[in-house]
């Protein structure tokens, strides 16, 4: 897992394979298996203070990820040794895995536990076989799934700016934490700002949390703003023309409009992003058939 202690890229640069993320881990694990991880990991289960003992307190904070993510048969080896990275996994057949921490993390043992939700997920999406290629890619699908299904709060929680002293962990931006996070709480209905102890993990939640209600926001959804049903409307009257050549689509990774009659929009789920396909008939409630979310629409 990567740190960074400099410069620290900020904004939403990876949303697309974020986006993707969610969507593939909704696809290995179904509605019903995701809607399980309802309970995040309490942030009184990784507390870790100087008066534990190290070896000790890592391996029981390991634990805790270890029955997050219903692992009973993994068992967790946690060192640590001096490495330019903040961890590092050794994924084998099982069913031990021997993780290594950065040796700052003896004396910085709150992010003991955001090190250990990132390496304990990479583990279980190893035993699911879910993966995306490339190391980049897949390090994405690692943060989202962590955060997604409750334990990668204290990802974000370890951002930290404090001029020098400036840490992030993972390869999600601030932003895009906060925006996977969001994602989840409204799935799940949680409210995670208690959890928060960096005020600037905090800010980039509600940073991540805006961008969220953004693709709620979007046509043929009925909460959709004025501006965008205009543009939704003329591009419908455009669909709807048959001397027409071709598909009509909305802007970036929007609707789409498919015919010939019945005319059809298809868009992605605010939740999931799995593409949706409906009637071009007014007001309609359409239920996403990956996660289950039932949205009101305006076709």
């Amino acid at each position: 897992m990567a740190t960074g202690t400099g410069d620290i890229k900020h904004g939403f640069p990876h949303i697309d394979r974020v986006r993707s993320a969610i969507t593939a881990l909704f696809k290995r694990l179904s509605h019903d298996t995701v809607s399980t991880f309802a309970a995040a990991v309490p942030p009184v289960d990784v507390a870790f203070d100087d008066s534990e003992d190290l070896y000790l307190g890592v391996q029981r904070v390991a634990h805790v990820m270890v029955r997050h993510l219903r692992l009973p048969d993994a068992r967790m080896v946690v060192s640590f040794r001096e490495m330019d990275h903040a961890a590092f996994v050794e994924l084998t057949a099982g069913p031990e895995y021997f993780i290594e921490l950065n040796d700052r993390f003896k004396t910085h043992r709150k992010d003991i536990g955001a090190a250990l939700a990132h390496e304990v997920m990479h583990v279980y999406l190893h035993r699911l076989d879910l993966s995306f290629p490339g190391t980049p890619d897949n390090e994405i699908l690692t943060d989202t799934a962590a955060t997604f299904l409750g334990a990668g709060w204290l990802l974000l929680d370890a951002y930290r700016e404090h001029g020098p002293f400036s840490q992030k962990l993972g390869y999600l931006t601030p932003e895009e934490f906060g925006y996977v996070l969001a994602k989840r709480a409204q799935f799940f209905g949680e409210d995670p700002a208690p959890w928060f102890t960096s005020p600037q993990a905090y800010d980039a939640y509600a940073a991540g949390r805006a961008r969220a209600r953004e693709d709620a926001r979007r046509p043929p959804l009925a909460a959709a703003g004025w501006t965008a049903r205009l543009r939704y409307a003329k591009d419908r009257r455009t669909a709807q023309d048959p001397k027409r050549g071709g598909p009509v689509r909305g802007p970036g990774d929007g609707y789409a409009f498919e015919g010939p009659a019945p005319l059809r929009v298809s868009f992605p789920c605010p939740t999931c992003h799995q593409r949706i396909r409906v009637p071009v008939r007014g007001r309609l409630q359409a239920r996403c058939g990956l996660c289950k979310t039932l949205l009101d629409c305006d076709t």
